[in-house]
């Protein structure tokens, strides 16, 4: 979080600015009104990545100090792929150091030529969102934080985002960084990326280093502990337990705020088992309401619970409505049932009607001609069918589908020779005349 007149006691500050957040949730808007105060905004299902709101989220903007959960994936996979340890020390460069001190960024004071280990500026990045301190591991682990972001650029592109601008570790402005900006750009560049590409990369995060929520969440923590840089880190997402916009079930996960950006938050809370992830960039009102991106989440939050639930539209046994019966050639039975396999469940928003399906068959090759030869067997594969609600148009963030397999519902036998050549008599002449 930077460029800010911010400090430690702000949120005690914000209490009074926004005492109406501790009255009872906003009960969630009818479908048809609902918006979000910021830029743009997303909720996402964590396992699935159903989308279940979408507000601008597919247009790059200023993401600040949530940049940070990139690199902090990073991390985590070094330390996975055995390249890093949370012991390891890391030495701090002068540069640095005199980032850490910069007067108006967040930042945990860092001393030249000290050692930190990897664990505690991992933490002190997220908890603190300490700038200084996601650069010293980006030079940990990179040898400078313009290869850094080449990691970061070559990582966010494994996972389908085309369209980030990343020009360094932290978020800040490059005007923060002085000489020491991303080779080609400008002075006053700064990350972009949409709503939906920070989704894609907290689910990425939660789904392969679920263990990152433990650090997401701590509340307060002391920063290397017994030294001259000992210092109690204040987390500055709101919505964790003790803070002012508490929320039941959040658990994380990273704020931003620059002057470009203005105030971000992408957020995550698990209810009664389902996980959802929830991104707000720029929140309106900021200036005024340092809580607005935190009620903004909560509104979002309780929107989506309120309005979406997984239920079955088709059960098992179900038959296709364009596919109730596929050819058998050579069969004792010239056509056999066929049905899905499974039942198929969708997140169903309240307005939509769950029996308006679109059902795509794909028929495997031996099945392709709408034909199979005999003999065939019972629950033998023919393809799978994919079925989407057609009220549906916000999609996954992902290529994902819901799809079951089709299956033969009873077994044909081949016809002994006399029938066979009795059909084939009676083919001949039908042919014929």
């Amino acid at each position: 979080m930077t460029k800010r007149i911010r400090c430690l006691f702000l949120p005690f500050l914000a209490l009074f600015l926004t005492i109406a957040a501790f009255s009872s949730p906003q009960a969630a808007a009818a479908e048809t009104d609902f918006t979000v105060a910021s830029k743009a905004a997303l909720s996402v299902d964590f396992e699935t990545g159903k989308v279940f709101y979408n507000q601008d989220a597919d247009k790059p903007m200023g993401i600040a100090s949530v940049t940070k959960i990139i690199g902090l994936y990073l991390i985590e996979e070094q330390i996975k792929e055995g390249k890093l340890k949370w012991e390891d020390p890391v030495t701090i460069s002068e540069d640095v150091s005199k980032l850490s001190v910069a007067p108006d960024l967040s930042n945990v004071a860092l001393n030249a030529g000290e050692q930190y280990s990897v664990k505690e500026l991992f933490e002190a990045s997220f908890i603190a969102s300490g700038n200084a301190a996601i650069v010293a591991l980006a030079e940990k682990v990179a040898g400078s934080e313009p290869k850094f972001v080449d990691m970061m650029k070559e990582k966010v592109e494994s996972w389908g985002i085309k369209d980030a601008t990343l020009v360094n570790a932290s978020g800040l402005n490059n005007s923060y960084l002085g000489e020491n900006i991303y080779p080609g750009t400008d002075k006053d560049d700064e990350n972009l990326m949409s709503a939906k590409d920070v989704a894609i990369v907290a689910r990425h995060l939660l789904k392969d280093y679920p263990e990152a929520l433990e650090t997401a969440k701590t509340p307060t923590k002391i920063f290397a502990e017994g030294t001259t840089s000992q210092v109690e880190m204040v987390n500055w997402n709101w919505m964790l337990p003790g803070f002012l916009n508490y929320k039941e079930g959040v658990d994380g996960l990273k704020t931003g705020t620059t002057d470009l950006a203005g105030a971000c938050f992408v957020g995550t809370m698990i209810k009664d088992g389902q996980r959802i992830i929830t991104v707000v960039l720029n929140a309106t009102n900021h200036e005024e309401d340092p809580s607005a991106r935190f009620i903004e989440t909560a509104k979002l939050m309780d929107y989506t619970y309120a309005n979406w639930k997984k239920e079955e539209v088709l059960p098992a046994g179900s038959r296709l409505p364009d596919m109730t019966t596929i050819k058998v050639k050579d069969g004792e039975e010239l056509t056999t049932k066929v049905s899905l396999k499974s039942a198929v469940s969708l997140w169903v928003r309240n307005d939509m009607d769950k029996t308006k399906l679109t059902i795509t068959p794909q028929l495997n090759k031996d099945a392709a001609n709408g034909e199979l030869q005999a003999p065939v067997m019972k629950g033998a594969k023919l393809g799978t069918a994919q079925v989407a609600l057609e009220q549906d148009d916000l999609g996954y963030l992902d290529d994902t589908t819901h799809e079951s397999e089709i299956i033969v519902d009873q077994s044909v036998a081949k016809a002994n020779f006399f029938v066979l050549l009795g059909r084939n008599i009676k083919n001949f002449f039908s042919n014929l005349f």
